[in-house]
């Protein structure tokens, strides 16, 4: 009797199981929470076990590692905007914010936004304690620019194998951007940027380079340096780099869809590796001979394939050497800085005020107000006093481009966006 009373409960309990099985794979394969502010919370199903309530958000840093599974790039959580923007025509803009990081990333991109013309879609990698506060920045812009664009959340994480090594290569977060064509496997191309870049030209006009690239080209980057002479690459570096001075990896343009197909030459093996099987062997290779962690990477990978790359002018990222030792962007000179990169924190100290009073002005600028009196006249007052520090002394090469752009956005504040 024992017997059939055991056999009886072990089926019982394997029927409960089963039940609760389908029912889990029913509910969690499209999970949505209404979130606050006029956002919708989506969570990928293989990422909905790792949340119970939106409200008792588990906490992630860098500092902790990624999924285990071998597809760790499938199982971000996601915060996504609600449906104002249409995917298909839009140009899609990503960036990495960790640490203090947030109000510099907000005002480059109230510069990306303030100055587009075809509609955004923005990609946020942040540290899961900076999520909500991104939200709420970004949802109190003025409906007439918070239409211009959908955004979607996403935590930093790294492959479960070697995290500690990533995010610890140069500086926290900064070797989240090699994963981008892996964590956004349904974009096709797109816009990288460091938090630390201010748009001085609509983000159309970079955007508009992909239509350049030939055949084999799947990136667009501008040089470390004009001058080999004096530049860090071709005097110090201990690992291949690209060209006579190395890329900056601050600002890129990339065909994802061309990166995830590609097999890549390299000094390791005689065959062509996919970009997520690069990495991590290039890492181990010359992780004690990189100083500037994945922009070292991305130097080393274009060096043994440089068809694959597009070099741009370095007025597509303008940076305190162009200026610092004397004015050495040639592009520049002609055409204005059409993006400005504040590396080495000098929006954030008085070392480069020129750079300093750009971001200051941007900042401080308030959506709605007139553009010119507002942005321009106040921004030029403060780059004259500037003109002891070199860069300062090319101070018309910071608002040249600028100018031109919101006298543009000034032009089209009576019609509706979405030319």
């Amino acid at each position: 009797m024992r017997r059939y009373i055991r056999a009886f409960l072990v089926c019982m309990l394997f029927a409960v199981f089963s039940a609760l099985y389908v029912y889990s794979k029913l509910f969690y394969s499209d999970l949505s929470v209404g979130g606050g502010l006029g956002g919708r919370t989506f969570l990928h199903r293989a990422a909905a076990s790792q949340r119970s309530d939106i409200g008792q958000e588990t906490r992630r840093g860098p500092d902790e590692t990624g999924p285990g599974d071998q597809h760790w790039y499938t199982r971000y959580i996601m915060r996504k905007a609600g449906g104002r923007v249409g995917t298909a025509a839009a140009m899609h803009l990503a960036v990495v914010a960790c640490g203090q990081r947030l109000e510099e990333t907000l005002t480059m991109l109230k510069s990306a936004v303030m100055l587009s013309i075809k509609p955004l879609c923005l990609h946020i990698l942040a540290e899961d304690q900076l999520h909500a506060s991104f939200i709420e920045s970004l949802e109190s812009w003025p409906s007439s620019f918070r239409s211009r664009f959908n955004y979607t959340l996403y935590p930093i994480t790294f492959p479960h194998e070697n995290a500690g090594e990533w995010k610890r290569l140069f500086k926290p977060c900064a070797s989240q951007r090699l994963f981008l064509p892996l964590i956004l496997k349904e974009v096709d191309s797109l816009v990288y940027v460091d938090s630390d870049i201010l748009f001085l030209q609509p983000v159309d006009a970079l955007w508009s380079l992909l239509a350049h690239f030939n055949a084999t080209q799947l990136a667009a980057m501008a040089p470390e340096h004009e001058e080999p002479r004096i530049a860090w690459y071709s005097r110090f570096a201990r690992h291949p780099y690209y060209g006579r001075t190395g890329i900056n990896s601050g600002v890129m343009l990339m065909n994802m869809t061309r990166i995830r197909a590609t097999y890549f030459k390299n000094d390791m093996t005689s065959v062509g590796l996919r970009w997520e099987e690069l990495l991590m062997p290039l890492l181990q290779k010359y992780k004690l001979n990189m100083t500037w962690g994945d922009q070292d990477l991305l130097n080393i990978i274009f060096h043994h394939n440089p068809e694959c790359l597009l070099e741009v002018p370095c007025h597509w990222n303008y940076r305190p050497d162009h200026c610092i030792y004397g004015s050495n962007c040639g592009s520049a000179e002609e055409e204005g800085i059409f993006i400005l990169h504040g590396n080495r924190g000098v929006y954030h100290d008085l070392k480069q005020p020129a750079f300093r009073a750009v971001y200051d002005a941007i900042r401080q600028y308030s959506f709605g107000e007139d553009p010119v009196s507002s942005l321009l006249v106040p921004l030029e007052e403060e780059l004259l006093k500037t003109t002891r520090s070199y860069c300062g002394k090319s101070h018309v090469l910071f608002t040249k481009r600028l100018a031109h752009s919101l006298a543009n956005v000034n032009r089209d504040a009576q019609r509706p966006h979405g030319r």
